[in-house]
């Protein structure tokens, strides 16, 4: 079998067992068997019998819905890399617009002001936001907080040596050293209702922290807890931005709106044009 007539039989494998990216999963799993990358597979030598055995091992996990992310151990996020396994939530494509959102906001935070922003990450997960905040706003002071001890100790590794102040408790009470100082708040917290168990793909169901995951029967406890913790930590004009699930376009901007605080919330939808994140300013 050539090659291209394994990578073929790989995808059509992955395909069978209802993997959604089978032909970027079966050349990213053999580019890493190869210490290669995927655009480079066309001109990749064939793979040694213990690459291929390898290989054919990692096929198996994958279609038993093992992350991606797992299997090769790291996931790029905006300009960084992060790595990742079991215990923390794989940090999605879609939270990439939130944390550019962010940059943005603390980019003329900064030209505004004229001092550094002070950025906070709530349910911080693997550090993706926080490591990418500090890497695309460099003179920003970037703090973190983690609730979880496994998902902890990933964002302890990924973010070590970026400058992020990172900390492990719940976003509910952390940071009482910098109340009604923050600039911009970022959150992409659990989300999911409990009822919608069903309907979460195996990926994130069986694999991701259910602490990362799930949040009362309407899936908004945590963004509840979000917008009364941001509004303390929050300087007045501060800004705050959470992701939220795609049908929760309505619901989860109205926790904002409803509250009396905020000023200017809007949602904002993704790049499949479906609703994501949203932003409001802090009124008071």
């Amino acid at each position: 079998m050539t090659l291209r007539e394994r990578r073929r039989s790989a995808a059509a494998l992955l395909a069978a067992a209802g993997v959604p990216s089978p032909d970027h999963d079966a050349d990213a799993l053999l580019a890493h068997v190869l210490g290669t990358t995927r655009t480079a597979l066309v001109t990749a030598a064939d793979p040694t019998p213990a690459q291929l055995e390898t290989y054919d091992a990692l096929l198996a996990r994958r279609a038993a819905r093992e992350p991606l992310q797992h299997l090769v151990g790291v996931t790029g996020f905006r300009h960084v890399d992060l790595v990742v396994g079991p215990g923390v939530f794989t940090p999605r494509p879609e939270t990439e617009l939130l944390a550019g959102w962010a940059v943005e906001c603390a980019v003329s935070t900064g030209s505004t002001t004229g001092r550094a922003p002070v950025l906070v990450d709530l349910c911080t997960g693997s550090g993706a936001i926080a490591k990418a905040l500090a890497d695309e706003v460099p003179r920003a002071e970037v703090h973190a907080v983690e609730l979880d001890p496994a998902a902890h100790t990933w964002a302890e590794r990924n973010l070590a040596g970026s400058g992020v102040d990172l900390r492990q408790g719940d976003m509910a009470e952390s940071f009482d050293d910098l109340l009604g100082t923050v600039d911009v708040v970022t959150c992409n917290p659990p989300y999911v209702p409990l009822t919608a168990w069903e309907s979460v793909a195996p990926e994130a169901r069986d694999h991701d922290p259910h602490l990362a995951l799930f949040s009362g029967d309407d899936g908004l406890d945590a963004i509840r807890v979000l917008e009364r913790r941001a509004a303390a930590l929050l300087r007045p004009g501060g800004w705050v931005g959470f992701e939220h699930a795609d049908v929760q376009g309505e619901s989860a901007p109205g926790v904002f709106s409803g509250s009396g605080r905020w000023a200017e919330v809007r949602d904002h939808r993704d790049l499949a044009d479906r609703p994501r994140f949203t932003t409001a300013r802090l009124a008071r």
